[in-house]
């Protein structure tokens, strides 16, 4: 008899493992977005058959390139960034590379930031003159309708033309 293959998780001798549909559940993202991710060399999971074996370094990887895409990141900073990490001498290289690319990011968010402020300001301007004019005109409207309620009602010109004529 065979042994019985081990389950992905006592295959992993070096710890905690995940699988693709526990990462995407963790991460609210769909597997074919943590397959794209390997596709493009930003992941690299264990494959035991058709199955995809995460590690902590994978799991740690995903949480970064999320982040980083939320945060502007396009995958070849986010790609480069992994580089210089894993290369032997490159964690001092990669801080530095690191602090740079989030300094741009900061200032490009911050001229962002000062962009939505100035189109608040003027999407509060339209609303409050879109208000004032529409408040003018319920005013008028209002106006218009009292003036006419107030006003004799007129008798058609013709019928009482016609009822003088009966009469006569």
């Amino acid at each position: 008899m065979s042994e019985p293959q081990p389950t992905i998780r006592e295959h992993d001798l070096n710890g905690t493992t995940y699988t693709i549909g526990e990462l995407a559940k963790e991460f609210d993202v769909t597997t074919r977005a943590i397959r794209f991710y390997e596709d493009e060399g930003l992941l690299s999971p264990v494959r035991i058959g058709s199955k995809r074996l995460y590690r902590r370094r994978d799991r740690a990887r995903l949480k970064l390139i999320l982040r980083g895409k939320r945060l502007g990141f396009t995958l070849a900073e986010i790609r480069e960034t992994f580089n210089l990490y894993d290369e032997a001498h490159g964690e001092s290289q990669q801080l530095r590379y690191y602090l740079s690319v989030l300094e741009e990011k900061r200032q490009h968010l911050i001229r962002q930031r000062a962009d939505l402020e100035e189109t608040l300001r003027e999407l509060d301007q339209s609303y409050a003159h879109c208000e004032q004019l529409l408040a003018q005109q319920e005013q008028r409207k209002a106006k218009d309708q009292n003036a006419a309620a107030r006003r004799p009602t007129r008798r058609d010109p013709t019928a009482a033309t016609q009822q003088d004529s009966v009469a006569n």
